[in-house]
């Protein structure tokens, strides 16, 4: 795929007006407050995966309306000291999979939480075992049109809670040094550990890379690609309906999470991605903190003839050596 969003230098510069609702702090902060009455954590369940170097247990926590939303929590095997934690969200249709699949934070000495994503687990990966039981309002079949009209009913308003109660039931948990949580994502993750970094004013630390749902306007007349391509098509059916899939979806705009966050921040981006177009990413990036009356420590990795996989292992290993750096984490610990 050719280049076909900015160019890299009007890129780092790129920072188009924020489009927010003036009632989108109340939104989140009603939503959060509703959820927050209930104590995060429902049940801790050790599992045996044949790992002799990981600990693992089977998580449920209440999420959205005290819905259960299950996740994996992992340790590294003979470490008694609470340990900084990770809370690592999946990308768009996958679920948690098997405990044993994603072991790189856990081995780089983590405590490690990978939430479930309700309502989705069947497009990739191994599974999911989180239903949405409120998936009932008007759209189509794809996690990112279901209930597409409204803001309330919006899938994704229930995910991203369930994100931030996924910070909370971590810190809850035995072994957590609850001061030095980090939200990490890719794509559907970047958008839901971006959010997390806006409306948790204590995380630690987010890492973000290919986020979904930033410039989602602009995103919408560049591609058709994955989700944006399933907004376009249920528009393209249902001609009018436009202006209030823009209002609801204005509630979920990583840029404006970006602007409340404080926490240090690492973003990387493929500039031929044409599943989360580059100019979403850098559009958070280049306005992150700016609300929220701090300059945060931030950096961005750009890989110029890669897509949506954008630096792959490359960045992650950029991801570790960083977030080493910023918690005060030894790297030779195992």
């Amino acid at each position: 795929m050719p280049a076909f969003d900015l160019p890299l230098t009007e890129l780092e510069r790129y920072r188009p007006a924020p489009e927010e609702p003036a009632d989108f702090d109340v939104f989140w902060q009603d939503t959060l407050e509703e959820a927050a009455q209930r104590d995060p954590v429902a049940s801790v369940r050790p599992v045996e995966t044949g790992l002799r170097l990981t600990k693992t247990w089977d998580v449920t926590f209440r999420g959205y309306a005290g819905d259960p939303v299950r996740a994996w929590f992992s340790r590294p095997a003979g470490v008694s000291e609470p340990l900084p934690a990770v809370v690592e969200y999946a990308g768009y249709g996958r679920g948690r999979g098997l405990p044993h699949e994603r072991l790189t934070w856990v081995n780089a000495g983590y405590a490690h939480l990978l939430m479930d994503n309700r309502g989705q687990g069947d497009q990739y990966g191994c599974g999911g075992d989180t239903p949405d039981p409120h998936a009932g309002a008007p759209g189509g079949p794809g996690p990112a049109v279901r209930g597409l009209t409204s803001p309330q009913d919006h899938h994704y308003r229930r995910l991203v809670t369930d994100a931030v109660r996924a910070v909370a039931a971590v810190r809850a948990l035995p072994g957590v040094d609850a001061a030095r949580t980090v939200a990490v994502g890719n794509s559907q993750g970047g958008a839901l550990a971006l959010a997390v970094a806006g409306l948790v004013p204590d995380l630690a630390a987010v890492l973000v890379t290919a986020p979904l749902l930033c410039g989602i306007r602009r995103a919408l007349d560049l591609t058709d690609a994955g989700p944006y391509g399933e907004i376009t098509a249920y528009l393209a059916v249902h001609r009018g309906a436009e202006t209030a899939a823009y209002r609801a979806l204005s509630y979920l705009e990583g840029v404006s999470f970006a602007r409340r966050a404080r926490a240090p921040a690492h973003f990387g981006v493929g500039l031929r991605d044409t599943v989360c177009p580059p100019s979403g990413a850098y559009a958070a990036f280049n306005h992150y903190g700016e609300s929220a009356g701090v300059d945060p420590r931030k950096e961005i990795h750009a890989y110029p003839f890669n897509g949506h996989e954008g630096g792959d292992a490359v960045h992650v290993r950029r991801q570790l050596a960083w977030l080493s750096e910023v918690l005060g984490v030894s790297r030779s610990r195992g």
